[in-house]
């Protein structure tokens, strides 16, 4: 989060990218809405995007603390629902993520409560080349940062708070 919160703050919105962040650390399950021009929010629940405003009224009205698994994925569905029906600019089908300890787990396409009804017959092919690429900048995150066993932060490795 701190990278991509950096990154956005440098360049103050003009990459115009609003994230949900979550994952599983040793404080347990975390969330975090990373906006635009690069400021963030650690919220139990989040929303982003042009659908935001009507998935955040269904959490609202029906989230609470220490949901089951099915009945937190049915609320996130609906919210989801909510955004596609509500905002033209807002898709057409339901894909879920589900982050715990034990994994990640991908739902996608759980629904499709929209579908498109044309289809292209043949998909636009752009030739290599139609974009000039400016900058490239690639990073190799195995050599940025390295954990050795038993450093804070390592699998199984435990770790002092006050």
């Amino acid at each position: 989060m701190t990278m991509l919160k950096s990154h956005l703050f440098r360049h103050q919105g003009y990459i115009s990218a609003a994230l949900v962040l979550g994952g599983y650390d040793v404080n347990g399950p975390q969330l975090f809405s990373v906006f635009p021009h690069g400021s963030t929010d650690a919220l139990p629940f989040c929303t982003m995007g042009s659908g935001s405003l009507n998935a955040m009224a269904v959490f609202e009205a029906d989230y609470k603390e220490n949901m089951e698994k099915d009945e937190a994925v049915a609320l996130v569905a609906r919210a989801i629902k909510s955004g596609i029906f509500n905002d033209l600019g807002s898709g057409s089908n339901v894909d879920i993520c589900i982050l715990t300890k034990d994994g990640v787990e991908y739902r996608r396409n759980m629904e499709t409560p929209n579908p498109k009804t044309y289809a292209r017959k043949n998909p636009v092919v752009y030739p290599p080349g139609t974009a000039h690429i400016t900058k490239e900048r690639v990073w190799d995150l195995q050599t940025l940062v390295t954990v050795s066993p038993g450093e804070p932060g390592a699998a199984g490795a435990s770790m002092e708070t006050d």
